[in-house]
Order: structure tokens, then sequence, then C-alpha cells
């Protein structure tokens, strides 16, 4: 009995124990579709297997926050889901700690990291996880004989109707001078010109009187299926999620789809850095990023996930491959983002857009 009695407190001590040193983290994301995509693939899996916790926070991009938080010497985020542009910017101003590539797991096909990520995925201060993109979409319900180039997104003749788009110039301006007859290849030369800056908004003038303005990401699925608008902009993914989780009658159109990557970067001082760095290299394993892709059709950034993609997570014969941005069938005109021009020219842009919408 004093045995047992020894035992039972040993074992509760060492529960109390494992307790005490459980650790946690704060995560933030784009919220919707997409974080839950990774609270099921990455917060689940490793919470399972660290015993630690993650706090789930929601944020509509860039890098003020950061920039007040580390300025403030107040950090209270332990990883962000930033766009390159950003991570590049918060990486160059020193408000994001450098990550070192030695702590990501070769692939599961024993691919060295370094080899297995998609080229120019893995920074000095940023880890990518996903491809996405912005498309736009329209509800077939409403639009028996909808749109199917981007020239018909901006063209209030032939598609009368509101249209939603994202409350930055970012992609809206690539996306403009497509419709105005730029090719893809020729984007990012057009737009590096003032007298490129000024035909994309041209091109935006024609549509100004017609726009619904979104923020989050969850918006556009909700925008459509209210008939506020007949199109809009969305990232991929949550209109994907709309259709497959939801039965929404609602149709991508890929002609001049912009795609970018999503990375997980750590502010300066992070309260919580060797946890956060732990969640990096756990959750952008191959089988973490593969995972990710059953829930929502953005694509891994490891090649060797690729194979391991199968079908939508409660559907089995909705096959996710041809979802993703990165399709053969998809990706003819496909554009780009160009980080380097957004890094160098956001704030700029940003300045002009608002000018243009107070006008």
């Amino acid at each position: 009995m004093i045995l047992k009695t020894l035992l039972t407190g040993v074992a509760a001590a060492a529960l109390l124990a494992g307790a005490a040193s459980a650790g946690s983290i704060t995560v933030v994301s784009w919220g919707g579709a997409y974080t839950k995509s990774q609270v099921e693939a990455y917060h689940k899996p490793w919470i399972a297997k660290t015993g630690n916790q993650v706090v789930s926070e929601d944020y509509n991009g860039g890098m003020a926050e950061v920039k007040s938080q580390v300025e403030a010497g107040n950090v209270t985020w332990d990883l962000v889901d930033v766009e390159m542009a950003d991570a590049v910017r918060g990486c160059d101003e020193g408000l994001l700690e450098e990550i070192d590539s030695s702590i990501l797991p070769a692939g599961a096909d024993g691919t060295p990291a370094m080899q297995d990520f998609i080229d120019g995925t893995v920074t000095d201060c940023a880890v990518a996880t996903i491809v996405w993109s912005t498309i736009f979409a329209y509800d077939n319900s409403v639009l028996a004989n909808g749109p199917t180039t981007i020239g018909d997104f901006f063209d209030l003749a032939k598609f009368p109707g509101k249209r939603g788009m994202r409350k930055n110039p970012k992609a809206n301006l690539e996306m403009a001078l497509a419709a105005d007859g730029v090719a893809a290849a020729d984007i990012y030369t057009v737009l590096g010109t003032p007298e490129g800056v000024d035909r994309a908004f041209a091109k935006l003038d024609t549509l100004k009187g017609s726009v619904v303005w979104w923020e989050a990401g969850a918006q556009p699925p909700q925008l459509l299926a209210d008939g506020e608008v007949v199109m809009t902009t969305a990232y991929n993914g949550r209109i994907f999620n709309a259709v497959a989780a939801e039965d929404k009658p609602f149709t991508i159109v890929w002609d001049a789809q912009n795609f970018d990557l999503d990375l997980w970067v750590i502010p300066k001082g992070a309260p919580n850095k060797d946890l956060a760095l732990d969640f990096v290299a756990f959750s952008t394993a191959t089988e973490q990023l593969a995972a990710q892709a059953s829930y929502i059709s953005y694509g891994p950034v490891r090649k060797s996930s690729a194979p391991l993609v199968g079908s939508f997570h409660n559907k089995p014969d909705l096959e996710m491959g041809p979802q993703m941005p990165t399709a053969p069938e998809n990706f003819a005109t496909a554009i780009q983002s160009d980080f380097v021009f957004w890094a160098d020219n956001q704030d700029e842009l940003n300045e002009r857009f608002n000018a243009w919408l107070a006008k």
C-alpha cells in the first residue's frame, strides 16, 4: 500500500511537471477556412505530439501590427503567416527573427530540406508553406453564361452589377493591366513605370463606382452568397471551400490569377521563439503540408508533398490536384506576384490607392 501510494505520488508529480513544462505559442493567420486548414494539419498534430498549446489569432495581413509590437518592445505574437513581400520587408527592416534552415526536416522521401522546398520559398527570416492565388469568381446560378476572362470582370456592359475587390492595390493593379491587354510576362515591366501605374488606375476607374470592397478573406464568398456582388476577386482556397464544404454554386475563373506565397515569420523578440521554431519545423514537414492541401486548395511548397496530396478531407471523390493554382490547366495566364516590386513600392502604392479611394 505504501509502495502504491509512493508510485501514485511519483506519477502525479511527473504529470504536474509535464504540465508545468508545457508551453504555448500565439500563431497569427488569416482566419476562416484557411486557419481551419492550419489547425487541422498543423496545430492539432503538434499539440498532440508535444503537449504544448496554440493560441490562434486572426489579422488582415501587412507588417503594421508586427512593427508596432516590435518597436514598442511588447511582442505578444510568436508566429505570423505573411505574404512574401511582407516577409522580405520585415526582414530588411529588422522586424523579424532569422530562421536557421538547418532546423527544417528532410522530405519524407529523404530529400534534404533545401532541395525539397521549391526555389525561393525559404529565406533568411521566413519559411513558406503554400502557393495561393487571387482569382475572381461568380455565382453560376445567377450567371448561367458567366465570365471567362479578366476582361469580362471589368466589362460592366456585358456583365452589369457590383464587383467585389480587396481593399488593397496588390493584385488589383496587376489584374487591371491584364484586363487592359498587358501580357502576364509584361505586367511588372509596365507597372514599374509611372505611366503603367496611371494606366492601371485608369482601368480601375472604370469599375470604381461598382465595387464593394473587402478586407478579410472570408468576405468574398459571403458577398456572392448574399447576392451583394455578381462577381468578386478572392483567395482561390476560400471559393473552393465554399463549393466543396458548403455546396455553393460558385465558379472560379483562373484567367490572370495572381499567385503568391504565404510564409511563417517570427517577430523580433517573440516571447516563445524556441517553441515557434519547433512549430515551424513541424508544420513545414512533408506530411503536414500535404495534409493541409486536403482541407484547402493551396499548393504545398515541398516537392515531396505533391505525391501525398489526395482528395478533399471529407469527399473522397474530390481530387485536390486539379483544384490547385499550379495545376497546368489553371496556370496558362498566371501572374507571379513580384515580391521585390511590392517590397519596394507597397507604401507608395498604398498611399496612392487610399487617395484614389477617397476621391
